[in-house]
């Protein structure tokens, strides 16, 4: 069936569907049919979309009563209107990293079907109404102004703020969507979906700290001064404006009301705008226009090679730094470390109860990238192997390597420590921290380089979310949780030597642990790289079989 299914002797574009009419369930019911369809593929998927939708379901279940139970609390009015703002922020970036979950947001596959924008943006916003995340959000709009409404006023505009709120999540995340387009189906794009499970990870932090700082502040009353901006911020204004309404401000409660719709409208037109912009102008990302980008981008690797160091290094350290700022999986790697190396000791310093020793955690964090090094570089491995003819060469190559991280990982460990110190006004652990973060970080590049030699494993290309080939997720355990205790029994001196220090009441002395932790991780990082070498050089042929696995 078409998406038209336009009347014999019909002129395209000038039947009643084109024109509005009878459009809207055309679209609902492909939304649904790409849902079926997608549910056909395999069981694992359908087995996966019921489990979520029971979830869903039953989380916003427990929400919707949670915010009913609200009702007649003094500072219920703060809470929905923070939940309707968070509500609008998720639906704002959801389709950045996530644009693969609703075909439909790619409004370029109908870009040759005879549509005008107005009708099909009705259409569309129709359709985006179908699935778990509209009725989530009605569920929690729907709970959030039973909350706080009172009497008849407050019912009436409760009608009206529940289902405005929804549309305007539904046409922020459209608009935003339809003018990222040409970014979601690009590489970028994709290095934003690789990335996506470290801003849930890092929402999730900020959410749990917030949620302990609220615990101890004296509840919801802590709350009332954001609320009170934020309650006039679509589409937390439809639900402010029910409880301005229940309060007797009647001319407040139009205005929050009026916010709402004039936010809902003006989306709809830049969403149109956009969808005009996508289906009429040309793609600017052409050949002719990427190669002043190309020559630019080889004029700054020659600066970088000047940078570094001569012979082997500098041509490998530059690789392994092209990998970190191009590769998605190994960027992500990378930005994760180095967000949740300092997520953890900022957030238990803010919270009070921290001690500086976290701050070891931006060590442990990045020196993990030091293992399975040969896995990122997967089938091209057969590239640097070609180079590698002896020991000396093996010992190059991860010497190079190890550099390149220590070129991020040394300053950022420096940086994070002295941050931390700050917060917690502890500056006479700043030395003994710094030093056994470096005594962690050279056992580090020492055990990643033995594990990236004995337990190599290949990293998928496909899949955002798959790190490990079928059949080595073993080798990934060994080589990650093996260097790690080997890792901390390496690290046992320094480690012990911290503890007498204080245990004898000695803390005047714990500036020795600078100089000497700097020392002990250098020496133990060499050691580490000469053990090996010899390794590496003599197992090329199964090294190169295992990163090219998958």
């Amino acid at each position: 069936m078409s998406v038209l299914d336009a009347p014999a002797g019909t002129a395209p574009g000038r039947d009643s569907t084109s024109s509005g009419e009878g459009l809207v369930p055309v679209f609902v019911r492909l939304k649904l049919t790409l849902v079926r369809n997608g549910l056909r593929q395999s069981a694992g998927r359908r087995a996966a979309y019921i489990t979520s939708v029971a979830l869903a379901l039953l989380i916003a279940a427990g929400q919707l009563i949670a915010l009913i139970a609200l009702r007649g609390n003094a500072h219920a009015d703060s809470l929905v209107v923070l939940l309707a703002g968070v509500l609008a922020a998720g639906w704002t970036v959801l389709p950045l990293f996530f644009p693969s979950g609703d075909e439909t947001l790619d409004p370029s596959r109908l870009v040759m079907l005879p549509l005008r924008p107005r009708p099909l943006i009705t259409a569309l916003l129709m359709a985006s109404l179908v699935g778990i995340g509209p009725l989530f959000t009605l569920c929690l709009a729907a709970g959030s102004v039973i909350a706080v409404a009172q009497g008849t006023a407050g019912a009436v505009f409760a009608v009206v703020a529940a289902p405005l709120t929804l549309l305007v999540c539904v046409a922020l995340t459209r608009a935003v969507a339809t003018a990222n387009t040409r970014l979601l189906t690009s590489r970028k794009g994709r290095d934003l979906a690789v990335l996506s499970g470290l801003l849930i990870a890092v929402g999730f932090q900020v959410v749990n700290f917030g949620a302990q700082r609220l615990g101890r502040a004296g509840g919801l009353s802590t709350l009332d001064p954001v609320a009170d901006v934020v309650r006039w911020l679509p589409p937390a204004s439809a639900i402010g404006a029910v409880d301005s309404a229940s309060q007797g401000s009647y001319g407040q409660a139009a205005v929050q009301l009026l916010l709402s719709v004039a936010a809902l409208l003006a989306l709809v037109w830049l969403w149109q705008r956009s969808l005009v912009k996508l289906m009429t102008a040309p793609d600017g990302s052409t050949l002719a226009t990427a190669e002043p980008n190309r020559e630019k981008a080889g004029k700054g690797g020659s600066k970088l090679s000047a940078l570094l160091p001569q012979g082997r290094t500098g041509p490998v350290m530059e690789r392994s730094l092209r990998y970190i700022a191009r590769d998605p999986k190994t960027k992500a790697a990378w930005v994760t470390a180095l967000a949740i190396g300092l997520i953890v000791p900022m957030f238990n310093a803010l919270q009070g109860t921290g001690s500086l020793y976290f701050a070891c955690f931006a060590a442990g964090m990045l020196g993990m990238q030091m293992y399975n090094q040969f896995g990122q570089d997967t089938s091209a491995f057969w590239m640097v192997a070609q180079t590698i003819s002896s020991t000396r060469d093996a010992y190059l190559e991860l010497r190079a390597r190890a550099l390149a991280l220590l070129l991020i990982t040394l300053p950022y460990t420096i940086a994070v420590t002295v941050v931390t110190a700050a917060v917690l006004g502890d500056w006479d652990a700043l030395p003994g921290v710094m030093g056994l973060s470096f005594a962690m970080l050279g056992a580090m590049l020492a055990t990643g380089a033995v594990a990236s030699a004995n337990f190599p494993y290949s990293i998928p290309q496909d899949g955002a979310f798959k790190n490990v080939a079928p059949g080595q997720a073993g080798l990934a355990w060994i080589s990650i949780f093996g260097g790690m205790i080997s890792s901390a029994l390496l690290c046992a001196p320094v480690i012990v030597a911290t503890i007498w220090l204080y245990v004898a009441d000695m803390e005047q002395w714990l500036w020795l642990l600078l100089p000497a932790g700097a020392v002990y991780g250098a020496l133990i990082s060499w050691a580490g790289l000469r053990l090996a070498a010899p390794r590496t050089a003599n197992r090329l042929p199964e090294i190169l079989a295992a990163v090219s696995k998958g």
